[in-house]
């Protein structure tokens, strides 16, 4: 029995990687029949035939975290990328994407590539208010080279998903970081200002620093995670400095001396962070409804 780590998932077969080489694995019957299936990321034991390179899961270990979309485990980080323009950074999806990430407990860092692209640093505003709450934030542009070596250096022995919209340049950077990776990359369509998917499915890649990435297919919608309402505000980390409101169970929305909107007022919290908090609410009450 050997033990290894599954880099990524094809048609019902896994590829376990054990450190001496890659065994392609199915899983064994009782996952299907107790509804478990193994994830990228997943640290497992297998029984393998040496003598064609093929084995079986037969043991998944208990896993630090999961996410839903994309469907991995154990991760340390994810960089959530977006482009300064072409694409214009979707603001919706950002905060889904970072409420996802505290509900997972990975923590997150924020990519803003092509800033070439933006002649007058209107993407500055989003920084500004990404650092109040606070996250970290990379600047990146592949054509003039810059903080690619900040965001390699902060994969460095970890395990990061790169998260975002297909055309931000997740694919560029990263072969950037590491061009022996040769990830093909998409052409922006014109009319919609919209990536061609390049990235057809998930698979962890190794880098020379001791990292592994998993470059995950784009999207441009996240549904919320089912949660209950009254939970939201945990995920919105720059709330917990001001959660002395004069009511328990306060939501923060049409409460009276509620310290979160009186922080608001004061610019302690950011305004664009409190409105989608809001229009994230009211979907999940409205979710509960149905």
């Amino acid at each position: 029995m050997n033990q290894g780590l599954i880099m990524k998932g094809i048609g019902g077969f896994y590829y376990v990687d054990t450190g001496s080489n890659i065994v392609e694995c199915r899983a064994r019957g009782k996952f299907r029949k107790d509804k478990i299936t193994p994830l990228i990321g997943d640290l497992v034991d297998i029984e393998e035939d040496e003598t064609n390179n093929q084995g079986y899961i037969i043991n998944i270990h208990k896993r630090k975290n999961q996410m839903i979309r994309p469907a991995v485990s154990n991760i340390d980080q994810a960089v959530i990328v977006f482009a300064a323009q072409k694409p214009d950074i979707n603001m919706k999806l950002l905060q889904r994407l970072l409420v996802y990430s505290e509900y997972s407990n990975i923590y997150s860092i924020i990519c803003i590539n092509k800033i070439d692209l933006d002649d007058h640093a209107d993407y500055k505003s989003v920084v500004t208010m990404l650092e109040s709450i606070p996250y970290r934030i990379i600047e990146t542009s592949v054509k003039m080279n810059k903080g690619i070596t900040e965001l390699k250096d902060s994969l460095k022995d970890k395990i990061t998903v790169f998260a975002g919209s297909s055309g931000v340049g997740k694919s560029s950077l990263l072969n950037s970081i590491e061009p022996g990776l040769g990830l093909k990359i998409g052409d922006l369509s014109k009319k919609i200002e919209r990536g061609t998917h390049t990235t057809r499915h998930a698979e962890l890649m190794k880098l020379e620093n001791g990292g592994m990435v998993l470059d995950t297919p784009g999207f441009s919608s996240l549904d919320l995670v089912d949660l209950e309402p009254s939970k939201l505000q945990l995920l919105f980390p720059e709330f917990s400095r001001h959660m002395n409101c004069r009511y328990t169970g306060c939501m923060h929305v049409n409460e009276r001396d509620c310290a979160i909107k009186n922080a608001v007022e004061n610019e302690e919290i950011s305004e664009v962070r409190y409105e989608y908090y809001k229009i994230f609410l009211q979907e999940l009450i409205n979710n509960r409804r149905y």
